[in-house]
């Protein structure tokens, strides 16, 4: 695998710099403005992100050749009030544009929640795809649920991956792509069914198990779901709505 460079902003703790990390690449920045997670981050992996990315200047940000953000979802999340870009959190997206626009990486991935596509009746996300694409970016994006990949969670988030290079994304022009070039595998095989997790077939599962509740049993629910004596869980929020007992 050859090496490559990258970038980690909106960083949390730190959960999708790991597998790109596993891949060869080297983190050559990472910026988090919330304090517990810096210190999160800071145990993890031995250094502190930068704070506040909108006070960063991007000519300041280290050349890479991938850019990671799983930018703040609250805005557009079933959870909060979906006001999308009038949200300033919403804008933090822009910072993402400037930063792609000034260092010009190979490719990056972007994750979000579901609710990012169909946000103001689809404006949202055309807003954001048509952005990348003014930036030079061949564009692809899908939803993905945990469950499916061997987590008893259900969890939907949509990825949102581009590259520099233009490729057409099929099965055997997938194959022959990723061939030429490994280093970016991992963004692309996670748009074909195929390259699923070996234990998907599996995790679905967790699913289709119509298991029969006993009671009394606690459930604990909020808008996404409930956490039951069921198989799989709803994903997980702080300050979560209600725990009933049965």
């Amino acid at each position: 695998m050859d090496n490559f460079n990258f970038i980690d902003l909106f960083a949390g703790i730190g959960g999708i710099r790991i597998p790109f990390e596993k891949l060869g690449g080297t983190c050559v920045f990472s910026s988090e403005w919330d304090k517990h997670a810096q210190q999160t981050y800071t145990h993890n992996f031995g250094e502190t992100p930068a704070g506040d990315i909108t006070k960063i200047d991007e000519a300041d940000i280290p050349d890479h050749d991938v850019l990671l953000a799983g930018f703040p979802c609250q805005l557009f999340s079933i959870i909060g009030d979906k006001q999308g870009f009038e949200d300033t959190r919403g804008t933090l997206f822009f910072d993402i544009a400037r930063i792609l626009k000034q260092k010009q990486p190979s490719a990056f991935l972007l994750e979000n929640v579901k609710q990012l596509l169909t946000h103001d009746k689809g404006q949202t996300f055309a807003v954001i795809q048509a952005q990348l694409s003014r930036l030079g970016y061949t564009t692809y994006h899908k939803v993905l649920n945990a469950l499916d990949f061997g987590l008893p969670q259900k969890r939907e988030r949509i990825f949102i991956i581009g590259f520099r290079e233009p490729i057409a994304l099929s099965s055997r022009s997938l194959l022959a792509y990723t061939n030429r070039s490994r280093r970016f595998w991992s963004l692309t095989k996670m748009l074909n069914p195929i390259y699923l997790h070996r234990n998907a077939s599996n995790s679905r599962d967790f699913e289709k198990c119509k298991c029969t509740p006993f009671f009394p049993s606690i459930w604990h629910e909020n808008k996404g779901g409930n956490i039951s004596v069921l198989p799989f869980s709803c994903a997980l929020r702080a300050g979560a709505s209600i725990t009933i007992f049965w």
